[in-house]
């Protein structure tokens, strides 16, 4: 993988990084936060470690420039034993894990694997879709009249409609959805290049605005979202996907955004599980981070906690059957609705993981 290693220590900085050549991952190193923004504009990162406490700026702030600007990258923050709280802060806003210093390298191996795993689950079961296709497709059977929203040529297809979307006005894209709806039992709706929304916008607008789309098209046909997986994120492609869900997987996608919470499902399909025994399963040493995983499906309605044990819920035995899917994609009576990685329908190449 690609890593960005960032420490005002340029002893550490230097023995981390060179450590994490000899694994085999292409490392670039940024004493602060300026210099590692300029090294994530000038190329994709898969990965940013970084310390949490350092002069000027923080990786916390680091943080939330990389969410902002490159969706896609992973943030993990490395800490102190009396920073942990912080630490469960960042986890809170958007960073994927925590290290403590001073760690083992095998800790950090971990981390990555799971990081690898992360960035694999953002498109497992989805190859690369091309939405102008996957509208022809719908058109073709028959069954809808499709909108195409997005930059694609029109392909004058019988019971297909294309039209461009302003990427600055999440609002005309529902009005343009009510108006083609109105009088069509069997609309169905692609929308193309989700990204350029996510560039311009909160990932929770456009998430409600979905929701909105999927609302009114209930009933009347499908709808389904394409985007461009190197400038969306895993767990802004999961939101995506649960947005176009139904309401009883909406949770579950969110709460498969992670690989440890996936492998505490897992464990606890196989039976109820105590904390220390999820924990194993989890490949956990770190009780403070196994129960915010723990408190997240909790909060998801996944998990059930009697009598010093965890066991699934009936939603959570559901998300067990959609992790065996192996993707985040909602399956079952949704109604064919889904998000897809998908090119532009223009058939551009997919663009680096820079800033909007």
């Amino acid at each position: 993988m690609r890593i960005l290693v960032v420490d005002d220590d340029p002893i550490f900085r230097t023995e981390l990084g060179e450590l994490l050549s000899d694994e085999g991952h292409a490392i670039e190193t940024a004493p602060s936060v300026p210099k590692a923004l300029e090294t994530l504009a000038a190329g994709e990162i898969d990965v940013v470690l970084t310390d949490l406490k350092m002069p000027r700026h923080s990786g916390l702030e680091l943080l939330r420039e990389v969410r902002a600007h490159w969706p896609r990258t992973l943030v993990v923050v490395v800490t102190g034993f009396a920073s942990v709280e912080t630490a469960l802060e960042a986890m809170k806003n958007g960073a994927f894990d925590y290290v403590r210093k001073p760690f083992r390298i095998e800790q950090v191996r971990e981390t990555l694997r799971l990081a690898a795993q992360e960035h694999e689950f953002e498109t497992t079961g989805e190859s690369i879709r091309d939405p102008l296709r996957e509208a022809t497709a719908l058109a073709a059977s028959g069954k809808y009249e499709v909108l195409l929203l997005g930059e694609a040529k029109d392909p004058h297809v019988d019971h297909l409609t294309v039209a461009p979307f302003d990427p600055d006005d999440p609002s005309g894209i529902v009005a343009r959805v009510d108006e083609f709806a109105d009088g069509r039992a069997n609309a169905a709706v692609v929308v193309a290049g989700v990204e350029r929304l996510l560039e311009r916008h909160r990932l929770e607008d456009i998430v409600a605005m979905l929701e909105r789309l999927r609302a009114r098209l209930a009933g009347h046909g499908p709808l389904r979202v394409g985007f461009n997986p190197r400038r969306v994120g895993p767990s802004a492609a999961v939101a995506l996907g649960s947005a176009v869900a139904t309401e009883e997987t909406h949770s579950t996608l969110e709460a498969l955004a992670n690989p440890i919470r996936r492998k505490i499902l897992q464990r606890l399909g196989e039976g109820a599980a105590t904390f220390g025994e999820a924990m194993h399963a989890a490949g956990l040493d770190d009780s403070p981070k196994m129960a915010f995983h723990l408190r997240k499906l909790l909060e998801a309605g996944l998990l059930v906690h009697e009598d010093e044990t965890y066991r699934l819920t009936a939603r959570g035995t559901a998300s067990v059957r959609l992790l065996a899917e192996a993707t985040f994609l909602p399956t079952g009576n949704d109604g064919g609705n889904r998000a897809f990685a998908g090119r532009r329908g223009a058939g551009g190449t997919a663009p680096r993981n820079e800033p909007g």
